[in-house]
């Protein structure tokens, strides 16, 4: 059982923010769209599974829905998305790994240099610091949802790694291969879920920010995850007490 996140409570936050802006659905259909390559039907397709649950949960109308998986299937014509993982620092020399998903390369990688440098912080050559991080199944659920002792007997036993006080949250993290089995032993145990993502980038160590580093990595994390494109922001520190919530 790891510690309590206080990072993780204020990107928590914003996701909760993003949601009521609407912007969430945005990124869940290119999700769902480049999931929907590797198969239309959800029940053979994991990512896809993922994906569409996930959207179903913020209540996306089902046309939405079955318009993305069409154009990732190609029997709807549209851009092609592309996904790309961007590395680079923030403030205190925190790693930090940017996953987009865009149909113009090149606009994104300018926009998401510019976006760096303009807050204190400059992106890395490919591999500079994508050592730091490892890929997990991801799975959120609401802190009074569950207790320690519940989620640990049923998402251990179905293969999870590690189980993380997050304060308002927990987080369950597993190898990718046992995503849907942690999800669907969550379901059999009427533990609901808030949010999950079967690939994932999790920190092997981190470092805590306090302070203007910490301050300057909040604004850096707010722009890159306000970026139209950017689809999820990871990196490897903690934020200290003293920062705020500044989100």
């Amino acid at each position: 059982m790891s510690g309590h996140s206080k990072w993780h409570t204020i990107k928590h936050k914003k996701a909760a923010l993003d949601a009521k802006r609407g912007k969430i659905f945005t990124r869940l259909i290119k999700e769902i769209v480049i999931a929907a390559r590797g198969g239309g039907d959800p029940d053979s397709n994991a990512r896809l599974r993922t994906a569409v649950t996930a959207a179903k949960a913020v209540s996306m109308p089902a046309d939405n829905i079955n318009r993305a998986i069409k154009r990732g299937t190609g029997e709807l014509e549209g851009a092609t998305i592309e996904e790309f993982t961007y590395e680079g620092y923030g403030p205190g020399g925190a790693a930090v790994m940017v996953k987009v998903a865009t149909d113009n390369k090149n606009r994104t990688v300018s926009d998401i240099r510019h976006v760096f440098s303009k807050n204190g912080g400059n992106m890395a050559e490919p591999g500079a610091v994508g050592w730091m991080f490892e890929m997990k199944s991801n799975v959120l659920i609401e802190g009074d949802k569950t207790s320690e002792e519940q989620l640990m007997n049923v998402a251990l036993d179905a293969g999870a790694e590690d189980i993380r006080n997050n304060g308002d949250s927990w987080q369950v993290l597993s190898d990718p291969s046992a995503h849907q089995a942690v999800l669907d032993a969550l379901a059999a145990a009427n533990i609901p879920v808030t949010e999950s993502e079967m690939t994932a980038l999790v920190a092997k160590n981190t470092v805590v920010l306090e302070g203007t580093d910490a301050k300057g990595m909040l604004r850096l994390y707010e722009a890159l995850d306000d970026y139209d494109d950017v689809q999820n922001v990871y990196g490897n520190f903690e934020i200290g007490d003293d920062a705020g919530d500044e989100s």
